[in-house]
């Protein structure tokens, strides 16, 4: 092999290199799916939204039907007010739920949404009303510990 083939094959390596490390990266941050199709936005209140972050994927039934687009604070209710990007293609009825899961014990957080039964379906700006806060894994130990010393402190009695 020639000089200038080694060169080249050397260059090859070193790009397909680069663009595996962006790849990694953009699906490190949540980045890597790059939606083409239609969206629509609903919103929802939730009391502790945990560790939810914007990107988070939005599941139904295990598969990703959308993404968190924004989080706020609500300044009247002070609840967390979570903005879902939705694909159009993919309707739910106005009763849905939505419930913010962890992946695995110590995993991401993610919008899990159970569809209802109603007729009508859900609408862009529409807001999902039944919900159902993040878990969070410190307040069960708490809990769990506050009960604990609470039964041994009424045995010693």
């Amino acid at each position: 092999m020639g000089r200038k083939v080694i060169e080249t094959l050397v260059g090859l390596f070193v790009l397909l290199g680069m663009l595996a490390i962006v790849f990694l990266a953009l699906k490190a941050a949540n980045l890597a799916s790059f939606r083409v199709g239609s969206t629509y936005e609903v919103s929802a209140r939730f009391d502790n939204i945990g560790g939810l972050k914007v990107r988070a994927p939005v599941k139904s039934a295990g598969v990703t039907v959308g993404r968190v687009k924004r989080i706020a604070l609500d300044a009247k209710s002070y609840q967390g007010l979570v903005t879902i990007e939705l694909d159009e293609s993919v309707q739910f009825p106005a009763d849905t739920s939505a419930k913010i899961l962890t992946s695995g014990l110590l995993g991401d957080q993610y919008i899990g949404l159970e569809p209802g039964g109603a007729d009508e379906n859900l609408k862009p700006g529409d807001q999902i009303r039944m919900t159902q806060s993040a878990v969070v894994l410190e307040n069960l130990i708490g809990q769990v510990l506050y009960g604990r010393a609470a039964e041994t402190g009424s045995e010693k009695k």
